[in-house]
C-alpha cells in the first residue's frame, strides 16, 4: 500500500498563439499535471524521507505518461520543469523529494533530455499559485526556452497535503527574440550547451 494517496489531479493545457505580436501558425503548447496528495509526515519531523521519495516515484511514473499523451507525445516536448507546494503543516524537504521523483521520471520518458529539470517549491496555504521555471530539455542554456508555467488549485494543498506538479512545453516563448544559444546550435551534448 502506498504511503501517499491522490485526492485530486489537474491536467491543464495552454495553446499560445501570440502575446500581442504576430500570431504563430504553429502555436506553443504548454501543459501541466498536478497531483494533490496527503502528506504522511505533516506535523512531525521524520529523519529518513526515503519511503516518501519512493512513493513519489510511483506517482510521477503515472503522471508523466498522462501529460505526454495530452501533449501529443514525447517527440514534441522541448522544455520542462517541476515544482511542489507543501501545506503549512509540512516542511520544504517534503517538496524537495520531488526533485528526484519528478525529474528522473520526466527524463526517462524523453529520449533527448539531458539538461537538469528546473524546479521551484514552497510551503504555503491552500490556493497558492506557483510559477514553475522551464528550460530546454537538451541544453539548459538555450535562452529562448527560459519560461514559466503557473500551477495551483484553489482548495489545496490543505495543511496536511502536498501538491506535486510537472510542466512541459512544445517550444520556447511565443515571441522570443533576445538571442543567445539557439536550439539548432546545441552541440556539446552535456545538458548545458
Amino acid at each position: 500500500m502506498s504511503l501517499i494517496h491522490v485526492r485530486k489531479k489537474l491536467l491543464t493545457l495552454e495553446t499560445i498563439y501570440h502575446e500581442g505580436g504576430p500570431a504563430r501558425a504553429d502555436p506553443i503548447l504548454m501543459g501541466s499535471i498536478v497531483a494533490v496528495v496527503n502528506n504522511p509526515y505533516a506535523g512531525r519531523y521524520v529523519e529518513d524521507l526515503t519511503e516518501l521519495v519512493e512513493a513519489a516515484k510511483v506517482l510521477a511514473k503515472e503522471l508523466v505518461p498522462e501529460l505526454l499523451n495530452a501533449m501529443g507525445g514525447a517527440e514534441r516536448i522541448q522544455a520542462y520543469g517541476k515544482g511542489a507546494i507543501v501545506g503549512v503543516n509540512g516542511e520544504l524537504e517534503h517538496g524537495a523529494i520531488w526533485h528526484e521523483a519528478g525529474g528522473w521520471s520526466m527524463r526517462a520518458n524523453l529520449p533527448k533530455a539531458k539538461s537538469i529539470v528546473p524546479t521551484s517549491k514552497v510551503v504555503a496555504a491552500a490556493g497558492m499559485r506557483l510559477p514553475i521555471p522551464m528550460h530546454n530539455i537538451e541544453a539548459a542554456y538555450v535562452r529562448s526556452h527560459f519560461s514559466t508555467m503557473d500551477v495551483g488549485v484553489i482548495d489545496g494543498p490543505r495543511p496536511n497535503e502536498c501538491l506535486y506538479a510537472l510542466v512541459m512545453s512544445t517550444g520556447g516563448r511565443v515571441h522570443e527574440r533576445l538571442g543567445g544559444l539557439r536550439v539548432d546550435q546545441i552541440s556539446v551534448g552535456d545538458g548545458q550547451r
